[in-house]
This record gives structure tokens, sequence and C-alpha cells, in this order.
């Protein structure tokens, strides 16, 4: 069989290095690790030649559009995120780099064109589980808050710090000064160094293009709905186990993992057919550099070194920020729930500045559906 390079394989399909990621993930491309260069990818020319008959005849509206849904070609025009040659971008700023400086809040002016303001502290509630608390503040805000469309730019990005501060103040009750991440480490009993980690994650995570929270956050813009309401509908989503919640079953992966015996775990998750959650990314598939970033830093992390390796040599998945995240929280004894929060706080940002682009764009969201439901009754 016949490999070829990632830059061959798009110049002959005529598509962007996203779209050849999500052929690998569906399955309908081969790819293996470059023997020259393991951090590469080759690709199988017979597949390449398939896809690109089959692109080349003509295809109906209705194909396009189920493609373009699930990993697929961009849908909507953002001047917010992209990923590029296995690269995360904010506004053309390589992540990694800014998470090496900048704490959230400064992250978010950038993300969202705007100074950085310190909103007038809400109050945030102080009782119940720390996920319903996120909640609990955010409907209370969409109880309270006016319809965005028609607003300026300044009046939306003032009405976003206040999101992103009810928010913190959910997570962190009383601790109420000093930046997010701060405020954050000081309400979970971080050290100083714990708490530079959850600034780097903060920022890691504010954004990764129209991810299904975001898509949420943007549907409910494009209603006029209040920025409280966008980020409520973003955090509703998130709480799906194939999304946010999903690093509580890396966390219970990486537990089950240090009980046992990673590789015995492994083979029999394999051979049950089951995932390794944590491992891989259709956007990613050379390795999430948001994972190796974090988990370069994380103290903790090298217990899961040995978790890393099993999977790499039964797979040759990589991790994904999942497991970073999972291992962050392992490190320093932090719950489901805070690393839960620790997504969620971070994609705000996101689902914040996805709300302001679209309500910009005074355009609404309303795909329509292929119907393949019982035959029409004919009218009499």
């Amino acid at each position: 069989m016949a490999w070829i390079s990632t830059e061959e394989a798009t110049r002959r399909l005529g598509v962007r290095v996203q779209t050849l990621y999500a052929y690998v993930s569906r399955g309908r491309l081969e790819a293996r690790p470059d023997p020259a260069d393991p951090r590469r990818s080759l690709y199988s020319l017979e597949d390449i030649e398939t896809l690109a008959g089959k692109r080349a005849g003509p295809r109906r509206a209705s194909e396009v559009a189920r493609d373009a849904i699930a990993w697929g070609e961009p849908v909507l025009a953002s001047a917010l995120t992209t990923v590029a040659q296995g690269r995360l971008y904010y506004r053309g700023k390589d992540a990694i780099a800014l998470s090496a400086h900048a704490t959230l809040e400064e992250a978010a002016a950038h993300f969202w064109d705007v100074p950085v303001t310190a909103p007038a502290r809400r109050v945030a509630p102080v009782d119940g589980a720390l996920r319903a608390r996120l909640f609990l503040a955010l409907a209370a805000g969409a109880g309270e808050a006016t319809p965005t469309r028609g607003r300026a730019h300044d009046a939306l990005a003032r009405e976003a710090w206040a999101v992103l501060d009810a928010v913190v103040g959910a997570a962190a009750g009383a601790a109420d000064k000093g930046a997010i991440h701060e405020r954050l480490a000081a309400a979970w009993g971080l050290d100083a160094h714990g708490g530079d980690l959850v600034r780097r994650a903060l920022v890691l995570l504010m954004d990764h293009e129209l991810n299904a929270s975001t898509f949420s956050a943007r549907v409910a813009a494009s209603t006029g709905a209040s920025l409280f309401a966008c980020a409520l509908a973003g955090l509703s989503t998130l709480s799906g186990p194939l999304h946010g919640a999903a690093v509580g079953a890396v966390m219970d992966f990486i537990e089950d993992c240090a009980r046992t015996d990673a590789t015995a775990t492994i083979e029999r998750r394999l051979n049950e057919g089951r995932a390794m959650p944590g491992f891989g990314h259709p956007l990613y598939p050379e390795g999430d550099p948001r994972a190796a970033d974090l988990l370069a830093a994380i103290p903790g992390a090298k217990s899961v070194d040995a978790l890393v390796r099993a999977v790499a040599a039964a797979t040759g998945a990589k991790p994904n920020v999942d497991m970073a995240i999972a291992a962050l929280a392992c490190g320093y004894g932090l719950t489901r729930e805070t690393a839960f929060a620790i997504f969620a706080i971070g994609r705000a940002v996101g689902w914040l500045g996805h709300s302001m682009e679209q309500i910009e764009t005074g355009a609404l969201i309303r795909p329509r559906a292929r119907y393949t439901g019982p035959a029409l009754e004919t009218p009499a």
C-alpha cells in the first residue's frame, strides 16, 4: 500500500487539513505515523483516490449538509478561533503561547477585542453542589438580563464580563480577591503552582471553534437571547458525557489503572470494545498540543505516564485535553465537579465571544431537517 503526506493528501482532495482529520475519525481514510517522523502522519493513497473520485462527482445539498455538521467543512464564518496544522489559535494568537503568561481576563479581552474590565460583583449562590451553583448563577442572570439584538459591542462586552464573574463567583464562593485563577486556587486550596496550572488550563480551554456547547450558545444568541441565557445554553450542552462531563470518565480510567495494572486494564477495555477515555481527537491526529503542554507542567501527571505509554503502545492514540484536566485534578486531589468547573469557566469565554459575534451578524441560525418519517398523507 502506498502512503502520502498530509500536504499531498490535502492537495489531491482540495480540502483543509481539518477535513482530512475528519475523514480519519470517521474511518473513511486510513492514517499511520510517518516512520521518519512519528509526530507526522501518512495517509493511504488508495483511500485518498477513492475519496477524490467521490468528491469529483455531483453531490446533493443534503449530502453536503450532512457531512458538514460532523467534523466536516466549516458551516459559518468566524474571526475567533481555528485549528490549523495541529495548532489552536485565538484571533490569530497561538493558544499555547498565550497560556504561557496570560490570565483568563487578559485572554478574554483579546478574544472579545475589548479592554479588561472588572464588573460589579454579583451575589453568587453558595449552597449546593458546585455544578448546580454554576447553573443557578446563570439561570438567575438569565431571568434578569435583557435581549441582545441591536446592542453595541461595548454594551455586550459589559454583560459578558458580568456573566464570567457570575460563573467564577459560583465556583469560588467567598474568595473574591485577585485574578480569576487566584480566586479559584484560594477556594480549592491550591498552592501557587496549582493556581498557575489552573490559569493555563483556563486559557487553553477557552474556546475550540464550533464545538457542541459553543454552537448551542450561538444558536441561542441568534434569537437575541441574553448573554446569560447563551452561556446557560452552552453549560447545558457541556454537561453531557460526550463533552465537558467526559473528564469524570477520564478520572475513573486513571484511578482504575492506578488500582490495578494499566496494560491489563487497557487490554480488557479493548477486548470489550470500549474506548480509551482521554485519548485521541479528530482535529489532532498527531496529538493534542493543549494536552502535551499541560501534562508537561503538572507534577502529578507523572502518575499517568505509564497509562499514556500503555495506551500509545496498544492503540497509537495520544492524550487529549480531557486527560490533562483529569491529571491536574487527580494530582491535586480535586473532585470531578471541580474538574468540570475548570472546563466550564474557561469555555464560558468562548461561549460569550461566539455569542457576541453571532448577535452582531443579525442572522438567525435555523437549519432544515431532512424528513425520514412515514409517508405523508394525501389531502382529501
